[in-house]
């Protein structure tokens, strides 16, 4: 197995050649494949080297507030990803199932179109104050409860948390939020450019719903 792992950067290589590959994620990585709700994906860049955004996503300016830009790392103790970093992550940590890529927006949005591997907690979820609420949420991210108020973290997911764009709160939101009611931070990772940014790389996105036409 570890010899096969050390060879699959060639294999991988070798194969990008074959598909013409020109536009690769970095000099290393043409691509990777990943699950999504079952189905493999191809996590990629588009290869029209003219292609432009078309979508509300082209859209540079937002009222702040709400829509400010944060700092770097607007949570202190909670680590900041860039795409590499969250590619890294989905490939090294939710293929695993140690970790889970939160897209913290509305589920409408997120069936619309999200980041491959990614499961939708809108951001309000954390915002509820109820002990019934944490207990089973932090139950779905693999704490045990110690009965007495208090949870075990110790097979808790690492969580790498988007929405929008950087403009975007939703997401540190939910990490404030979560870290407030007790998750540990080192556990916590965010993807600050979020869609827009990982868009404007013209980087594979999913789509879970159809959009019906009317």
């Amino acid at each position: 197995m570890k010899k096969y792992l050390l060879l699959l950067p060639i294999l991988i290589g070798s194969l990008a050649a074959k598909e013409n590959i020109q536009v690769k994620i970095s000099q290393d990585i043409p691509y990777v494949v990943i699950d999504d709700s079952g189905t493999k994906v191809k996590i990629s860049r588009i290869q029209d080297t003219y292609n432009r955004l078309s979508d509300d996503y082209t859209k540079t300016s937002r009222l702040c507030p709400p829509h400010c830009i944060p700092t770097i790392a607007p949570v202190e103790g909670v680590q900041t990803l860039g795409e590499l970093e969250l590619i890294d992550f989905i490939k090294n940590k939710v293929y695993t199932k140690k970790g889970l890529l939160i897209d913290a927006r509305l589920k409408s949005l997120y069936q619309l179109e999200t980041i491959p591997g990614a499961i939708n907690i809108p951001f309000s979820v954390t915002t509820v104050n109820s002990d019934k609420i944490k207990k089973a949420l932090f139950k779905a991210l693999g704490a045990k409860d110690n009965g007495d108020g208090t949870f075990d973290f110790t097979n808790a997911k690492d969580l790498a948390v988007f929405c929008n764009g950087l403009w975007c709160g939703s997401s540190v939101n939910f990490i404030k939020n979560i870290a407030a009611k007790g998750y540990p931070k080192e556990k916590l990772f965010y993807y600050r450019s979020g869609l827009q940014g990982w868009k404007l790389l013209g980087l594979t996105t999913v789509i879970h719903k159809a959009i019906e036409a009317k």
